[in-house]
């Protein structure tokens, strides 16, 4: 066969190679799943590739999902800034700005406005915040980003850890000893329950501590109580989880009705910071286990 055809076949060849595998990226990419959301089956990307993250983005990011836009509270947060450098800080309002991103899937709040418009700009799938638990939330995340293997094998991981390390706890600490969950605020203080971030999911439900009756009375059904702070040792437990805002008015800190509580005096008190701690997702949840482990065990 003479060179110089031979040449031809062959780079023939290639040219149909690369046409080949241009097509199944481009299939790939445009292949579509039916997922089923809480407003029925809705067609999303087999592999989302620009995901505008509107609720849900630390879930997203948890599982390695690209995300191109995101909401404002997620972006500030210290845990997930590096992971979102260069992402667009969107709202359901800035239906423009969502364009320009080119999604091709958006997870929205079911609450927010302009729902029906961002569906038309990529498929967009709702969530109801407390509708699922923390883990089931993962879950469901790894099924709508086609990760579900992944999403069951860190719940499953994770929850073994965590009791683990509640046995623990409870052994060092006493069954019966108490544990509260405190946030300041402007001008008041809130408890939270069992189910509202700031680690409660990890305490109260993975490692089965004990909240004071008077925050199981006012906070264990809605989530979280407000008070005032002259009625702040009436929520303090045997042990304090302290959601401290860094940039808010600690001053409350130098008083003496802070000061005379138990666990303050007995230097039970466990500081995260706030801005760290109002998500319930799988990196949040493994930065705050660390601090209750060490905090818990060393105390």
């Amino acid at each position: 066969m003479p060179f110089l055809l031979l040449v031809v076949l062959i780079v023939s060849a290639c040219g149909n190679k690369e046409t080949t595998n241009a097509n199944n990226t481009s299939k790939s990419e445009a292949e579509t799943v039916t997922y089923q959301s809480e407003t029925g089956p809705i067609e999303v990307p087999a592999a989302p590739q620009r995901i505008v993250a509107l609720t849900n983005g630390p879930n997203v990011l948890a599982l390695g999902g690209n995300i191109v836009g995101i909401d404002q509270w997620t972006n500030m947060n210290p845990l997930f800034q590096e992971k979102l450098k260069g992402d667009e800080v969107v709202s359901e309002e800035d239906l423009e700005k969502i364009i320009e991103l080119e999604p091709d899937l958006i997870i929205a709040g079911s609450h927010m406005k302009n729902l029906d418009k961002l569906n038309e700009i990529a498929p967009t799938v709702v969530y109801t915040w407390g509708k699922l638990d923390y883990l089931t939330q993962q879950i469901e995340i790894g099924k709508l980003l086609n990760k579900e293997k992944k999403a069951i094998e860190w719940v499953t991981d994770f929850k073994a850890r965590a009791e683990t390390a509640g046995e623990a706890i409870r052994a060092k600490i006493g069954n019966d000893a108490t544990v509260s969950v405190i946030e300041s605020g402007d001008k008041e203080f809130y408890v939270f329950g069992n189910n509202y971030a700031r680690g409660t999911e990890i305490l109260y439900q993975a490692m089965k501590l004990k909240m004071p009756e008077k925050v199981k009375e006012l906070a264990l059904e809605s989530g979280v109580y407000t008070f005032s702070s002259e009625v702040l040792p009436e929520f303090a437990g045997d042990y304090i989880i302290f959601s401290k805002n860094p940039d808010g008015d600690n001053s409350f800190l130098e008083t003496a009705t802070w000061k005379n509580i138990p666990a303050v005096k007995n230097g039970r008190v466990i500081e995260i910071n706030t801005k760290a701690s109002t998500y319930s997702d799988p990196i949040t949840l493994e930065y705050l286990l660390k601090i209750f482990e060490k905090s818990l065990l060393d105390n």
